[in-house]
């Protein structure tokens, strides 16, 4: 199913099994679009998706996850970007910075008003007129790349594993076979959570932002999904870059990582 929880140019995806990539215009630019439950799973799929349209050059995009092993993972996703729409339409609580860290915090206490012991992570991206910012909590990634490759953004999952690999004591590929990559240790619906927000970031035309939840980032080190969308067309380098995640998941390479998971994710690329 897929709802619009605010008005015109709010768009939310929630419990959905999409079969192919869906491309929006939103804030001057594109966002490629897919969500859907590991293959061969039957019980709902626990990613959600936001792409909330403020004006014309602002915007906000947003992947939710809801963690996998605890009760009601589908539904604290779909909460948390529920509160958060709700939140970015009233401008009465603010800037639009605001209203999403507004929305993030009531969100944490909505998912545990369900109190089903459910618990999501959030990544998003505040667009705004050029520039962008991330705000995250948990193991979701915000990855933005200029045309030939570089990094201009990447945030560090919170978990065990990723404080690692941002200390160096591990590397990527190390850290995508380590035993304990599944445990995240800052989640919207568990204890006091952190909401961890970027500095500013220009962004240029033809530079690309990856939203996706762990179901993308823990098929590849970073450096293999830079490659796969840096430059072509955006609908044919998002269907491609589900299409190698998908086969990771049924076929890990033997040498690789390959971790079935839902897979939800929006690519955005500026005009």
């Amino acid at each position: 199913m897929s709802s619009s929880p605010a008005p015109t140019g709010f768009r939310a995806w929630f419990d959905v099994d999409m079969d192919s990539v869906e491309l929006h215009q939103v804030a001057g630019g594109r966002a490629a679009v897919f969500c859907a439950g590991r293959p061969g799973k039957t019980s709902p799929n626990e990613d959600s998706l936001l792409m909330a349209q403020l004006d014309e050059s602002r915007a906000v995009l947003a992947v939710a996850d809801g963690a996998g092993g605890m009760r009601g993972g589908h539904r604290a996703s779909r909460v948390a970007i529920e509160t958060v729409a709700e939140f970015l339409t009233d401008e009465q609580l603010g800037s639009p910075r605001a209203r999403l860290v507004s929305g993030i915090e009531r969100a944490h206490d909505e998912v545990v008003g369900l109190g089903l012991g459910a618990a999501t992570t959030f990544a998003g991206v505040l667009i705004d007129e050029g520039t962008v910012r991330s705000v995250h909590v948990g193991d979701s990634v915000v990855l933005m790349c200029g045309q030939r490759g570089r990094r201009k953004l990447q945030t560090v999952s919170h978990s065990p594993v990723g404080y690692a690999v941002e200390a160096g004591i591990l590397d990527e590929r190390e850290a995508l076979r380590h035993e304990d990559l599944h445990l995240v240790s800052n989640l919207l619906g568990v204890g006091d959570p952190r909401i961890e927000i970027s500095t500013e970031v220009q962004m240029k035309p033809r530079d690309t932002i990856v939203i996706g939840s762990d179901g993308l980032f823990d098929n590849f080190v970073t450096d293999e999904i830079v490659e796969m969308v840096r430059k072509g067309d955006l609908l044919d380098v998002t269907v491609h870059l589900v299409e190698q995640t998908l086969r990771r998941m049924v076929d890990p390479p033997r040498e690789g990582p390959g971790k079935p998971d839902d897979l939800g994710l929006i690519v955005f690329r500026s005009d």
